[in-house]
C-alpha cells in the first residue's frame, strides 16, 4: 500500500528526544536536556527547511512529544504524522508499565494520540513492540485495518528490526511502512531487501547513531545521567558509560572526510549516505534545537552521496557480519 510518506520529504524529524524523560524502573528511556520552547522552535525550523514528516509515539515523554507536535503543527494540515502504540505508560510517573496490543487498547491508544496531536487523522500508525511474535501481533493489525477503513488512520506498519515480521504482515492491505534501525554502523541489508521486495516505505530510526555521527561527542563530552544514552548497552547499543563506543568512534573517524564531501557536515553526510541507499528510505533524525533541525534538513539539498564516495566508504568501514536479527 502506498502512503503519504512516499510523496513527502526525503528526510523526516524524529520526535523521541523532544518528549523529555520517561523511565523503565530506574533505567532512563528518554533523552535529557529537552526544552519545550526550543523543541517548538525545532519543529518550526524543520518545517521551514522543507521537512514534512514527523515521527512520534504515545510513549515519548508519556505523550508529551505528541502534545508538542499538536501545538506546533496545528495549522499544518499537510504535515505527515507517524505515531506508535504498544508500550503502556503511567503518565503521572512517566513509568513504562508493560506492553499492550489487544484490539481495545489499540483503538484507545489511537484515540488518545489523536487527542494529543489535536487531529482527526493520523497518516501512519506503527506497532512499537520490536520483537513481538507475529502470531501475537495479528489482532493488533486487524484493529488497525478497521481504523483504516473508518478513515481514522491512513495506513499502518511495524517498528521492528526483524525482517520476517515485516514480511509476514506486508500482504495486508493497509500495511505500508516498516521502521527500523540503519546507519553507517549497521547497514540492515536483510530488512532493506524485504522492504524493497514488498514495496514498503522504510522509516530509518537512529540514522545518526543517537548522535555519534554528528561529531558532537568528539570533544570528550559525556551523556548525563537520566538520558537513554547513559543506560545499559542492551537499551541503546551506541554508548558505553555515557561515552561513544570506542569501536564506533574509530569507524566514524575513518570515514569522516568522505562524509563531508561537497561541504556537507558530518551529520548531513551520514544522512546522505542513507539517501543513497534507495528511494524508499526515509531517515528520521531527531532534533532538540532549531539549529539541529535545520542542519538535518539541509541534507536534502545536497542529496545522496556520489556513487564513488559510497564505494570508498564501503572499502574503509569494517562492519561485523549482519548476524541474526535482534532488536536495535
Amino acid at each position: 500500500m502506498t502512503s503519504r510518506l512516499q510523496t513527502a520529504s526525503r528526510i523526516g524529524m524524529g520526535c523521541w528526544a523532544i518528549g523529555g524523560p520517561f523511565w523503565c524502573g530506574d533505567i532512563a528511556a528518554g533523552y535529557s536536556g529537552a526544552d519545550d520552547v526550543e523543541s517548538l522552535r525545532a519543529i518550526h525550523a524543520a518545517w521551514d527547511h522543507g521537512i514534512r514528516v514527523f515521527d512520534t509515539s504515545a510513549v515519548y515523554g508519556a505523550g508529551h512529544s505528541e502534545r508538542l507536535l499538536g501545538e506546533a503543527l496545528a495549522r499544518r494540515s499537510d504535515a505527515v504524522i507517524v505515531s506508535k502504540f504498544g508500550h503502556s505508560i503511567d503518565a503521572a510517573t512517566r513509568q513504562l508499565t508493560g506492553p499492550r496490543f489487544d484490539p481495545a487498547y489499540v483503538r484507545w491508544s489511537v484515540e488518545q494520540s489523536l487527542r494529543r496531536l489535536d487531529r482527526d487523522h493520523i497518516d501512519v500508525m506503527l506497532l512499537h513492540l520490536n520483537d513481538l511474535p507475529v502470531n501475537d501481533a495479528e489482532s493488533a493489525f486487524e484493529a488497525l485495518e478497521a481504523l483504516v477503513a473508518a478513515g481514522v488512520i491512513g495506513s499502518y506498519g511495524w517498528s521492528t528490526d526483524f525482517p520476517a515480521s515485516a514480511a509476514a504482515m506486508a500482504h495486508r492491505l493497509g500495511f505500508s511502512t516498516v521502521q527500523h534501525s540503519m546507519n553507517l554502523f549497521f547497514d540492515a541489508p536483510s530488512m532493506c531487501r524485504v522492504a524493497t521486495e514488498r514495496g514498503l516505505t522504510q522509516l530509518i530510526r537512529s540514522p545518526l547513531g543517537m548522535g555519534i555521527l554528528t561529531g558532537k561527542f568528539d570533544d570528550g563530552r559525556v551523556v548525563p545521567g537520566g538520558d537513554v544514552r547513559a543506560s545499559p548497552a542492551d537499551w541503546q547499543g551506541y554508548f558505553d558509560a555515557g561515552r561513544p563506543r570506542a569501536d564506533l568512534a574509530r569507524q566514524m573517524a575513518a570515514v569522516g572526510e568522505l562524509l563531508t564531501v561537497g561541504g556537507r557536515t558530518l551529520a548531513q553526510g551520514a544522512l546522505c549516505w542513507l539517501l543513497a541507499k534507495g528511494s524508499g528510505i526515509l531517515p528520521i533524525p531527531g532534533a532538540k534545537s532549531a539549529a539541529q533541525a535545520a542542519e538535518n534538513a539541509g541534507a536534502m539539498a545536497f542529496g545522496p552521496l556520489p556513487e564513488a564516495v559510497m564505494l570508498e566508504v564501503e572499502s574503509i568501514l569494517q562492519r561485523p557480519p549482519e548476524g541474526l536479527p535482534r532488536a536495535r
